[in-house]
């Protein structure tokens, strides 16, 4: 009787004990789920953006927000919304709706950057290789792809409530 209650306590230590080794998760882990990743993005001249969310399953929402390159539209802004898109851990890609003939596709990844906090510029960069894919008035279509790095813009940390008066 004696093995069996020496046998208990030394399985409770084991239980205890294995549970006391496991590190919490930090809160940079518990939010690298993806969605630490959702916010706006540089795009390729100032004051062009990337929205991008992460959605619980890993799908990507977002949309492109752009001048306009061509006679009809130049200087206006466009926004071309993601048609399909996804992350699989840090591995994300995007494929935009056609505007204006453009078709805008990103396949690289989402990486820490030099920033040291949310709250700073590039905390977070996208970096990969982006095709934008014009079509003609003949619906001919030309590729042209480009690597880029697409720095986070500035995230509140904590947002202040607004003050009463």
């Amino acid at each position: 009787m004696k093995q069996i209650g020496t046998a208990l306590a030394f399985l409770c230590l084991l239980v205890v004990g294995a549970g006391s080794a496991q590190t919490p998760a930090t809160p940079e882990q518990t939010r690298n789920s993806g969605q630490a990743y959702s916010g706006m993005y540089s795009f390729l001249k100032d004051g062009e953006f990337v929205q991008v969310t992460v959605e619980d399953d890993g799908r990507l929402t977002g949309f492109v927000s752009r001048y306009g390159d061509i006679e009809s539209d130049k200087g206006a802004f466009l926004d071309q919304f993601f048609k399909s898109g996804k992350l699989d851990g840090n591995h994300l890609s995007f494929t935009t709706e056609m505007v204006h003939g453009v078709i805008f596709e990103f396949k690289g990844s989402v990486e820490r950057g030099p920033g040291k906090s949310p709250g700073e510029e590039s905390y977070y960069v996208l970096k990969g290789t982006l095709t934008e894919n014009d079509s003609d008035a003949n619906k001919k279509i030309t590729s042209r792809s480009r690597e880029v790095v697409f720095k986070s813009f500035p995230q509140d940390s904590s947002p202040t409530p607004a003050a009463r008066k």
